[in-house]
């Protein structure tokens, strides 16, 4: 996913590390090549992507957002971040392995 940067403000940093993950830990699942799923029930005034992934060393992270362009930029909106519960890791585990078998 090619994107310029995170569109952060007060309410969505808020909002994102109640369940304890940090911005960094957020950030980083971006560079761990994430299974994205288009959110279709809930991309009612904008497209959203459920998000899962695993920065490097941590735990595996869920993820809700949508894209913001502004300009020529492209600019990713986390509305919602948590950690995976283990049924989800097992999902995911199943999913990337299938994925990268289609490679």
């Amino acid at each position: 996913m090619d994107f310029d940067g995170f569109d952060w403000d007060a309410a969505n940093r808020v909002k994102c590390q109640k369940h304890g993950v940090s911005l960094g830990e957020i950030e980083a699942v971006f560079g761990s090549d994430p299974l994205v799923i288009p959110d279709l029930r809930h991309s009612i005034s904008e497209n959203r992507f459920h998000v899962v992934g695993q920065p490097s060393g941590g735990k595996p992270i869920f993820l809700v957002i949508t894209l913001r362009r502004r300009m020529e930029a492209l600019f990713i909106r986390v509305i919602s971040a948590r950690y995976m519960h283990s049924k989800e890791i097992v999902f995911y585990e199943k999913a990337k392995a299938i994925s990268h078998s289609d490679e």
